[in-house]
């Protein structure tokens, strides 16, 4: 069974897994893996199976300068459609060709390692050869011998059928996850790391305060500016929105809570002064 860590706690020549059922914490686990690879002086590639202009802009929205990086040769992003589907077929043999000149382009351009992020997807478009999939994770292995390579593989929940996702999970020997403070089919807390805080999505009342109050500690302890991203929670009480205002007029001169939410949440916040506070900067949702 593979280790789980969190994605800061990776290291070279960990070959690690994400599968994931939301895309914004998705995004925030790989921006979080590109900005610690580009402030270790590490090359950094993403092969991503969106437009790689939208990542760019997740990334800049996450205050990573990526075109620089980009510019100076240490942040490489590829559409892997293109990158591996431009001969019709896809092969094991073709993406560990890509990784291995990933980490021959980092030892030319003189960096001493590099790590790599790829979207698996490409297993499953049309002309892809599904079945490869798992030969690549398993021939992987033999990549990370210079002790060079980090490799950190997503795998989409909504698009892999539970096979395939438990035949991906043994052959990596690390599994990443968010750090989740609470997580029940109601209510998700989990760190966020970029810009950094909590997200909390579904529905958070007064018999939730636990694990929101231990969140909100270590937030508080870790960020000089707090971020609470409440886009995907449906529903809040009085008694939680209140938590999380004490918790803001607790901070000093010089530090801030944005809140993001709904109007609905919006109002709740409102009700109880929270969006007075000179701590608390509030963003609604469009």
């Amino acid at each position: 069974m593979a280790d789980a860590v969190t994605v800061d706690q990776l290291d070279l020549g960990d070959h690690a897994c994400l599968t994931f059922t939301d895309p914004d914490e998705r995004v925030d686990l790989v921006a979080e893996f590109v900005a610690d690879g580009l402030e270790r002086g590490q090359r950094v590639v993403c092969f991503t199976d969106s437009q790689p202009d939208g990542l760019m802009k997740e990334l800049a929205i996450r205050d990573i300068a990526a075109t620089v990086a980009v510019g100076r040769g240490q942040l490489a992003i590829h559409d892997i459609g293109e990158k591996l589907l431009a001969t019709g077929v896809v092969s094991a043999g073709e993406m560990i060709s890509a990784v291995r000149a990933e980490v021959d382009t980092a030892k030319t351009n003189g960096f001493t390692a590099v790590r790599i992020a790829a979207d698996m997807c490409w297993a499953i478009k049309p002309m892809a050869a599904a079945e490869q999939l798992i030969a690549f994770e398993r021939e992987a292995a033999a990549l990370f011998d210079g002790g060079q390579l980090m490799l950190f593989c997503q795998y989409d929940r909504d698009s892999f059928d539970p096979v395939t996702l438990a035949q991906a999970a043994e052959t990596h020997p690390k599994a990443v996850a968010a750090l989740a403070y609470h997580d029940t089919a109601l209510l998700r807390i989990c760190r966020q790391h970029r810009p950094p805080g909590i997200r909390i999505s579904g529905e958070l009342d007064y018999t939730n305060l636990d694990p929101l109050q231990q969140a909100i500690a270590e937030a508080l302890r870790l960020d000089k500016t707090i971020y609470v991203n409440l886009a995907k929670l449906h529903f809040i009480d009085i008694t939680a929105a209140t938590v999380i205002a004490r918790a803001a007029m607790s901070l000093p001169l010089g530090r801030e809570m944005v809140i993001l939410c709904s109007r609905e949440a919006a109002v709740v916040f409102k009700s109880i002064g929270a969006a007075q506070l000179p701590q608390v900067r509030m963003q609604s949702l469009p």
